[in-house]
């Protein structure tokens, strides 16, 4: 089944040969609904049959959400019209994607590279838990220890508190959409030149470049302080993005802007207190210790619906918190139409996403094989387009960036660090928030992470004559890049319908918090609200203690929204090259975080229809154990027996093993109490790199949680090349930044051109794309039509 709405999806024509098992079937997932003929092989002595997700009725439910719609065949290399099918499937393919454990017997039965020799057109996708090549390779990785090793965990919970492990399997599910961004960054660059590549890509680094990276763009509240900054301990970022309780429940605000604030001094009846103009500012409300409990009497008697609609009226950003069930029944999940019945197996139906973006209006996803459709074989736009020397796959493609904050930022600067020319579209009569900490001439280490590799252009966007000018670039892009509230990008006359008599071939991306239609459609939106709406605020709290909401820290969704924009609108290049048109991508925040529970969602419903579930989802241990240290950390997991046994031996703890009510998952989990004072114990005695080392040397997954400014240190990240100084001509720097985006051999670090300041490149940029001369230029500059950087005046950058 498809959208009932005309859906040409992109990827059609494109043949994947899936080998992928465990949860980072979520890849096959955005294929599949991106229009992929996606092949699931069940290859002897290669794959793993192990299912994932909670179970019911017998069918592991994260299985069959991510693999519906694929065709499965079963091939036995071992016998010659085995090897005959396998030979024939792979020439036939575009891509592989496969996850053998490096050093495995499966690894050196598949023989990757052998196949990339023998098809050096093919893209290969080489996923493992900590990359390939290094000293960590055959280390074995479980969420909690992905939140430990990514420094997502230190940030997580509250101070003086244990950390507390984020609700769902959030690493996997942003290291997907990461995954897809590079993959179909390479396969668009194949079609330009022929040549494959083998992408060697590490989970771990996925989930730190899309989850939180520690040296990436973080909120508008952070005024452009870096993670690594952080205090030691989970830090005190509770009056950032508030939690107050109401009649109902509880309600979040996210106050950021002047006129945010003015609008909520406005709703509380101008209180004489709060009155000073110092109160504009930031700062000053973050410290105020009279503020928030006056917010608080204010909200007391008032139910959160009543909240949210006063607080539109004013202005105010705000969301009642709800739970998982709440949202799920409200009325724009229902509007949106983003759950559809599905049968997951026979006689088991229940609730599924139905595609994380919408493409030309329509729903992208789909529950059937795709139709059969030519290979994408010639690429007539990209023929003309010089690759260069530089190894930079999207080289010769022009992106046009109006995106601000976090998932704005952030998307523009994937294409960028991937040699993409991205021209940043700003005014300083409203400044980019995660600009506005540091002023149109300042540079923070934030914004110089999420705007490198950029140009600026300074234009006025509400005069007539500004927007002419967007227009006009618009006839040299590839892409159009926004995340204004829904509405504004077509007051402006720049959504694709009507950009498209400029440059029929355009792909307009447009990110929002709760997608273009429905009744929060309008609705101001902030990562921190959408969590809030769609019932993740309410699940990452300490089991048992509703309220201890603990999400304060995390900018989630922002950059894995990023990914998944940037994915689809390299999918519609890719369409691009078959239709000679471009169209449009919609992306919802909500509508992303929601897929992310999708199997927990499904398993509810399932079961409370009537269907039996299947014992616990994780084995014991799976959690964090404390360490020798100032609250130092260690996540310990077992996935099974062989880990059991491992870990037992480890600690000294062979009667644990030998003790016949511990002999499976279900026992375990049922003496979860006894096994963690065990584990605990023993961590309790050794420093967390100590107790992580001889744990992953045994085969048993742990991670010691590291802190932001602890990483770029690690041998790992060293070796992987993660992270790396740059220097900044406005900065205070140098800066430590995100390095390697994609291990490949055809693919090359990404540049080091530092952010712009706002406007710039614009002289440049209106020679060289708009073609004006020097007169007109400063015409325009002081008309207040063009902006130039004030601080190095008109002429200063050429």
């Amino acid at each position: 089944m498809r959208d009932a709405r005309t859906y040409d999806p992109p990827l059609l024509g494109v043949r994947v040969v899936d080998l992928v098992s465990g949860p980072m079937r979520a890849l096959s997932r955005h294929l599949i609904d991106l229009g992929a003929h996606v092949t699931r092989v069940h290859l002897a002595g290669v794959t793993d049959a192990t299912g994932f997700g909670p179970v019911v009725d017998g069918t592991a439910l994260g299985d069959a959400i991510t693999t519906r719609g694929g065709r499965v065949v079963t091939i036995d290399p071992s016998t010659t019209a085995g090897t005959t099918a396998w030979d024939e499937l792979v020439t036939a393919a575009d891509i592989l994607i496969e996850n053998t454990t490096p050093g495995s017997a499966a690894e050196a039965a598949l023989q990757v590279d052998v196949l990339c020799q023998a098809h050096p057109a093919l893209v290969v996708l080489s996923i493992s838990d900590f990359g390939r090549g290094n000293d960590f390779s055959t280390w074995r990785a479980t969420t909690p220890v992905f939140h430990a090793l990514t420094s997502e965990l230190s940030r997580s919970g509250i101070p003086e508190r244990a950390p507390l492990v984020p609700p769902g399997e959030l690493p996997y599910d942003v290291a997907a959409a990461q995954a897809a961004f590079e993959l179909l960054g390479v396969y668009l660059d194949r079609l330009r030149t022929g040549l494959g590549d083998r992408i060697d890509l590490s989970v771990l680094d996925a989930a730190t470049q899309a989850l939180d990276p520690p040296y990436g763009m973080t909120g508008s509240a952070a005024a452009g302080v870096p993670l690594s900054e952080a205090p030691r301990g989970r830090p005190e970022e509770r009056e950032r993005y508030p939690i107050i309780p109401c009649a109902d429940g509880y309600a979040r605000i996210c106050v950021l802007a002047t006129r945010q604030w003015r609008g909520m001094f406005e709703w509380m009846g101008r209180p004489a207190e709060f009155a000073d103009p110092e109160y504009d500012a930031l700062f000053v409300r973050f410290a105020s210790p009279t503020l928030l409990p006056a917010i608080g009497r204010f909200f007391a008697d008032k139910t959160r619906a009543e909240l949210e609609r006063q607080g539109q009226e004013f202005g105010v950003p705000i969301a009642g918190v709800l739970t998982l069930a709440e949202a799920l029944a409200s009325e724009q999940v229902a509007a949106r139409g983003f759950f559809r019945e599905v049968e997951l197996a026979p006689g088991l139906v229940g609730p599924v996403p139905a595609g994380v973006v919408e493409i030309d209006g329509a729903r992208a996803w789909t529950d059937e094989e795709p139709e059969a459709a030519p290979r994408v074989g010639r690429a007539d736009v990209l023929a003309g387009r010089d690759r260069g020397d530089g190894r930079l796959p999207l080289a010769s493609f022009r992106v046009l960036d109006l995106g601000v904050i976090v998932v704005g930022g952030d998307t523009g600067r994937l294409f960028a660090d991937l040699g993409a020319d991205v021209i940043k579209i700003e005014n300083s009569a409203f400044i980019d928030g995660s600009r506005a900490s540091q002023g149109a001439t300042g540079m923070r280490p934030g914004f110089a992470a999420g705007h490198r590799n950029k140009r600026s252009i300074g234009i006025d966007l509400r005069a007539p004559e500004g927007r002419r000018l967007v227009r006009d670039l618009v006839r040299h892009a590839d892409v159009v890049l926004t995340n204004f509230k829904p509405g504004v990008i077509n007051s402006l006359g720049l959504d694709y319908a009507s950009l498209e008599e400029v440059n029929p071939g355009v792909v307009v991306v447009d990110s929002s918090a709760f997608g273009p239609t429905g009744p929060w459609s309008r609705r101001l939106g902030y990562g921190p609200l959408v969590r809030a709406a769609t019932g993740c605020t309410d699940m990452w709290v300490y089991p048992g203690e509703p309220g201890t909401f603990s999400d304060a820290s995390t900018v989630y969704p922002d950059h894995v929204c990023a990914r998944v924009g940037a994915m689809t609108a390299l999918a519609m290049l890719v369409r691009r090259e078959r239709t000679a048109r471009g169209g449009s991508v919609s992306v919802a925040q909500s509508e992303v975080m929601l897929s992310h529970f999708g199997a927990r969602i499904a398993a509810e419903r399932l079961v409370a229809d009537g269907h039996p579930g299947s014992g616990p989802e994780h084995d014991a241990p799976w959690g964090l154990f404390p360490t020798a240290g100032d609250d130092d950390w260690v996540a310990v997991t077992v996935r099974g027996d062989a880990d059991w046994a491992a870990l037992c031996t480890v600690i000294g703890r062979e009667d644990l093993e030998a003790d016949p009510s511990l002999s499976d998952t279900a026992s375990r989990a049922a003496h979860r109490g006894r096994i963690d004072a065990a584990v605990a114990e023993w961590t309790a005695r050794r420093p967390p790199f100590e107790a992580m080392q001889t744990l992953q040397s045994a085969g048993v997954p742990a991670g010691a949680m590291l802190r932001a400014i602890e990483m770029p240190d690690w041998d790992y990240y060293r070796q992987r090349r993660m992270f790396r100084e740059e220097l900044h001509p406005y900065g205070s720097g140098p800066y430590v930044m995100e390095n390697v985006q994609i291990h490949a051999e055809r693919v090359a670090e990404p540049p080091q051109g530092p952010a712009p300041l706002l406007g710039e490149h614009t002289r440049a940029i209106a020679v060289e794309l708009l073609g004006l001369d020097d007169d007109r230029i400063d015409e325009l500059v002081r008309d207040g039509i063009l902006e130039v950087p004030a601080a190095v005046g008109a002429a200063a950058i050429p």
